[in-house]
């Protein structure tokens, strides 16, 4: 019996702690974004998982969904202005299912030929892996244009 109650007390623990952890990073992230969009006087939109999203450029085209193909002409950087990306000439085409859950979620809110900004918490990026010069835990941001839909 005392085991048993000691096993349920490590999984409860572990539970709790693990909850604690993604909360504050997601409350981390909220100010690292509110705190970049104050600096940066942008008129923001957020959405409710913790993404922002500016539009410059409504654009005039088709506008996605989270599955459609698209072309888009992007420069990927961290709050910080550290470049870590961008688009090849003429733009980078691809399924949005095959890409980063921010960009599944923030480039619908685009119409083709739109252009602007998409501020990502880490939880839709890559989380606490570090993926190639971006660190675990990045708030990404990046500036796009929308320059066609598949």
């Amino acid at each position: 019996m005392y085991r048993y109650l000691v096993l349920v007390l490590v999984v409860l623990c572990f539970s709790t702690c693990k909850k604690k952890s993604k909360t504050s990073q997601a409350a981390t992230d909220e100010k690292i974004i509110t705190e970049y969009i104050a600096n940066h006087n942008l008129n923001a939109k957020a959405t409710g998982s913790g993404l922002y999203y500016v539009i410059k450029t409504q654009g005039t085209g088709a506008q996605p969904t989270s599955t459609s193909k698209v072309k888009i002409d992007y420069l990927g950087y961290l709050t910080d202005g550290t470049v870590f990306d961008l688009s090849p000439t003429g733009g980078y085409m691809s399924d949005l299912n095959n890409v980063i859950k921010g960009w599944q979620e923030g480039v619908p809110y685009f119409k083709k030929g739109g252009k602007g900004t998409l501020l990502i918490p880490s939880a839709l990026a890559y989380g606490n892996q570090i993926q190639g010069t971006i660190p675990a835990n990045s708030v990404l941001i990046f500036d796009i244009t929308l320059i066609d839909v598949y």
